[in-house]
């Protein structure tokens, strides 16, 4: 498997193979038509990581008044613990600032051991909890900040 890849903004021709990470990594996924209509809005930013012939994940970030939100990272299982995450939680806080974001945050499952983990190195904090906020199954999310 190649384990080389790049990083590019999300092209509409994208969303299928998108769509289908979603399906692999979470129990909610976006749909395809879901992605688009989230792609097509001013305050959003979607990157992919490319490789050769595949996408191996993807990322979005949402800036509105100076706040950004990561909204979701997913990187497909057989590219993971390859530095694919971490380069897109980068690439988002670089749009980030770049759309003049003074703080992000995200929520994460509380369980998620691995991401807690990848958004400390990226130099997010713990500053509280959602109950109760994720379905299938219902767990709690752990919210995280991180200044711009």
């Amino acid at each position: 498997m190649n384990k080389t890849y790049f990083l590019s903004e999300m092209k509409n021709e994208d969303a299928d193979a998108v769509a289908m990470i979603e399906q692999e990594c979470f129990s909610l996924p976006w749909s395809k038509e879901a992605l688009l209509a989230s792609m097509a809005q001013s305050y959003s930013y979607f990157v992919v990581a490319k490789t050769e012939d595949d996408i191996a994940g993807y990322g979005a970030i949402y800036v509105v008044a100076g706040e950004g939100e990561i909204i979701n990272i997913a990187v497909k299982g057989e590219y993971r613990r390859c530095g694919i995450g971490e380069a897109i939680v980068k690439e988002l806080l670089c749009e980030g600032r770049v759309r003049k974001a003074e703080k992000v945050f995200l929520e994460v499952r509380e369980s998620n051991a691995a991401a807690i983990a990848l958004y400390e190195r990226c130099g997010f904090e713990k500053q509280g909890i959602r109950k109760n906020f994720y379905e299938k199954p219902t767990e709690n999310a752990v919210i995280m900040w991180k200044e711009a």
